[in-house]
């Protein structure tokens, strides 16, 4: 038989990755449509239960206390065991649970049902942008995460319409069952079909003690910035998704399956735009300017805020065309950012690190905006309270500039050329 090509296992390698960041990619659409079904159905569980906004906001705060409480612990094991096994189960719990919406029949029941989702979503969340790491080198992260991380809009978006169209016509509870089963057979086709990459073998920058050690991460200021900016965007962006539709049915007079259609319809258009867009002009701009993947992410939390202002005090007529232009900001720096946190740091804690990330945005971010949100609005109303996010949009944007001083430089940018 002719010899092997020198080439061969390079193909066999790029298919490899190739297929790992496809699955992945489809389970994370999957996390996200489960995350977002809530906002679609929100009046309606609303009105089984009878409660306010400030417990409907509880729910989501309650799945992501336990999914941030979850990162550090799973973190450690993503840094020392084989993170494969470790994704399948995150995604078969989060799915297993999402089945067990049919035996819901009580506000309390429902807390328990999200805290068990959080569980799963936080292994997950965690262990498949690591994983994704050592398939590909730093300067293509920004690329491969932009994809990976694209499921965001288009989940919440098929969140939205699924919970509200769906939700409106057969119940509240269907819309979950319908989400539940997918994951399942994409957790075992990424079972039998990917093949773990050793760990560290993508890395190319210096394994410094601030990337490689624990104890270096507290002093790691290109993390902690990247870190800090983004749970100030977390914040703004799950009280804004979660509170969106209900918004629509008070202020702008629209059905739940309309209100569902029309957040989820916004969300898919701006957030591929804004992820593509943010994305491409990251790696464009990589080329002569290290710091890009901070400044695209600052830029789009700080022109989100008149787009977000006005549709949160305008009339109506504004709505829509207000929410188009402040949600393509928003997911500007979807991929760049947490391209950002990815090489902030090397692959001995880079698992751990992830953990931390979300426990630190989930902490300051959206594990309580959705009920503080709530709290506000049934005090003055939704207006008030959607306005918090314009704060923390504003902070974001200052964070990230400051941070975008740490940034790494990364192998084939300008100054990594003029310094050579």
């Amino acid at each position: 038989m002719p010899a092997s090509s020198p080439a061969t296992p390079r193909i066999s390698a790029a298919r490899t990755a190739g297929t790992a960041l496809f699955l992945l990619t489809s389970l994370n659409l999957f996390n996200f449509i489960d995350r977002y079904i809530l906002p679609g159905v929100q009046p309606l569980v609303q009105k089984d239960f009878a409660i306010n906004d400030a417990q409907t906001g509880l729910l989501t705060t309650v799945f992501f206390f336990v999914y941030m409480i979850a990162a550090p612990l799973t973190g450690w094991l993503g840094d020392h065991l084989p993170r494969k096994p470790l994704i399948v189960i995150g995604a078969l719990l989060w799915s297993i649970a999402t089945l067990f919406t049919a035996w819901v029949h009580s506000y309390e029941t429902l807390l328990i049902r999200h805290a068990i989702v959080g569980i799963g979503e936080a292994t997950f969340s965690i262990f498949a942008p690591a994983l994704l790491a050592d398939f590909y080198p730093e300067a293509d992260r920004n690329r491969v995460l932009s994809i990976f991380y694209i499921t965001i809009p288009v989940g919440g978006a098929l969140g939205y319409l699924t919970g509200g169209i769906l939700g409106q016509r057969y119940g509240w509870r269907m819309p979950f069952f319908i989400a539940a089963l997918p994951g399942v057979l994409i957790a075992l086709a990424f079972y039998f079909l990917v093949r773990e990459p050793q760990r560290g073998s993508a890395d190319s920058l210096a394994p410094t003690l601030n990337r490689t050690t624990l104890s270096g991460l507290t002093r790691n200021p290109a993390f902690w910035t990247a870190t800090l900016g983004l749970a100030m965007w977390t914040f703004a962006v799950g009280g804004i998704s979660t509170w969106l539709p209900t918004f629509l049915v008070r202020f702008g007079s629209m059905s739940v399956a309309k209100a569902g259609t029309v957040a989820g319809g916004l969300t898919v258009v701006c957030g591929l735009l804004g992820t593509i867009i943010g994305g491409w002009l990251a790696h464009r701009w990589l080329r002569t300017n290290y710091r890009a993947l901070y400044l695209i992410s600052a830029w789009g939390s700080v022109l989100a805020i008149p787009a977000a202002a006005l549709v949160f005090f305008g009339p109506p007529s504004v709505f829509i065309p207000g929410a188009f232009i402040a949600e393509f900001f928003l997911f500007l720096g979807t991929g760049p950012l947490n391209a950002a946190i990815v090489n902030s740091v090397a692959a001995p804690i880079r698992a751990t690190a992830i953990s931390l990330n979300l426990l630190v945005i989930h902490a300051l971010g959206d594990a309580f905006s959705p009920h503080l949100i709530g709290r506000v609005s049934d005090a003055t109303n939704l207006r008030y309270g959607l306005s918090i996010t314009l704060i923390t949009l504003a902070v974001s944007g200052v964070i990230l500039f400051t941070g975008s001083r740490f940034a790494p430089v990364l192998t084939g940018t300008a100054e990594t050329a003029s310094n050579g």
